[in-house]
């Protein structure tokens, strides 16, 4: 079987495994039984907390990208070398991220992480902007485009702050914990943008 069509094959994989995991069996079964069922009730599902199933959906959108991802190095021929590094990296950092992080609150974090997250985002602000100066034509706009991609996701991270960090705040914590809809929004515009940018 030709390298490309192991590749396609791995690529479909992961976004079967994405779509139908996170996304059809999320909307279909999971979401609503995590908001209509109490939790022993939802414990007596098969997606109990920590069942085998319940890991399959929980982490099926990190696992899935990753698939696809290794899928579409290898439809493009990377070398094999660079594919291995790529996978078992970002499965290790997931782990890492998932498994070994204490999940208390700790505020300074989040102080740190958004200045770091302000400090990237000029950075790439000043890297676009020196490489947009060499484009010409359609190039110009695609990379307009991607730019306002990484705006919305600035901002994201600007909002999340404030929906994650409100219930920890004493002077906030009897505001009501709103539905965060804007982030839903400012995060498909992002992904939007960066596709069009393509």
């Amino acid at each position: 079987m030709k390298t490309n069509k192991i590749g396609l094959i791995i690529f479909l994989i992961g976004a079967i495994y994405m779509i139908g995991m996170a996304f059809i069996v999320g909307w279909g079964w999971v979401g609503p039984a995590l908001s209509e069922l109490s939790i022993d009730q939802y414990n007596k599902t098969v997606w109990e907390f920590g069942s085998a199933l319940f890991l399959l959906w929980a982490f099926s959108v990190p696992l899935g990208s990753i698939l696809a991802s290794i899928g579409i190095l290898i439809y493009v021929r990377a070398k094999p070398a660079h594919i291995w590094l790529f996978g078992i990296g970002l499965f290790l950092v997931l782990i890492i991220i998932e498994r070994l992080l204490p999940t208390g609150h700790f505020a300074p974090l989040f102080g740190v992480g958004g200045g770091m997250i302000l400090t990237l985002f000029l950075a790439i602000l000043w890297f676009w902007g020196k490489r947009r100066t060499n484009l010409k034509g359609p190039n110009k706009l695609a990379a307009d485009f991607q730019l306002t991609g990484y705006i919305f996701f600035l901002i994201t991270a600007w909002f999340l702050c404030k929906d994650l960090g409100t219930p920890y705040m004493k002077a906030l914590e009897s505001f009501p914990i709103e539905s965060p809809i804007s982030i839903m929004v400012y995060l498909v515009l992002g992904w939007l943008f960066l596709f069009l940018s393509h």
